[in-house]
């Protein structure tokens, strides 16, 4: 059961600064604590959907740097076998509204772009080997009520 916030997915908002300069994108409450690893992700097109997969124990923070992503997320009844119709949380994320997701443990996550040339940098809590011991996977098609077209 989920009862404190920190289980929650939730987005952290930054802000962003422009001058004759150039823009700065920046996010002074995101706190690094317990990252230990990043990568990126940069779809080759707007159909492709990577979903799903899931951990119990790792924290991920998915921080669009190009483009924009529509995250589909479930907090599942069981991890063997959650149930198809499962509710799932639907997040867009943008690059131009400087938004970091906090994806807590315990999540199922999918995603896919919006936008052509869209790109992901994922922060993750777990280290590689970590994660693959925690690791759980289900076909794009398993859960019904996802929607991936907006």
């Amino acid at each position: 059961m989920r009862n404190s916030s920190e289980m929650q997915p939730t987005l952290i908002m930054g802000e962003t600064h422009r001058d004759n300069r150039g823009e700065i994108r920046y996010f002074n409450s995101f706190k690094f604590e317990n990252v230990v690893r990043m990568y990126q992700i940069e779809p080759m097109d707007t159909e492709i959907i990577r979903a799903w997969q899931g951990h119990k124990q790792e924290r991920k923070y998915f921080f669009p740097i190009v483009g924009r992503f529509l995250v589909n997320l479930i907090f599942p009844d069981q991890w063997i076998e959650p149930s198809r119709c499962s509710k799932v949380e639907s997040f867009q994320i943008n690059s131009k509204k400087s938004q970091i997701l906090d994806i807590p443990p315990g999540y199922i996550n999918g995603f896919r772009a919006l936008e052509l040339n869209s790109s992901l940098i994922v922060f993750s809590s777990s280290t590689v080997t970590e994660s693959t011991k925690d690791d759980y996977r289900w076909p794009v098609d398993y859960f019904s009520e996802a929607i991936w077209h907006q």
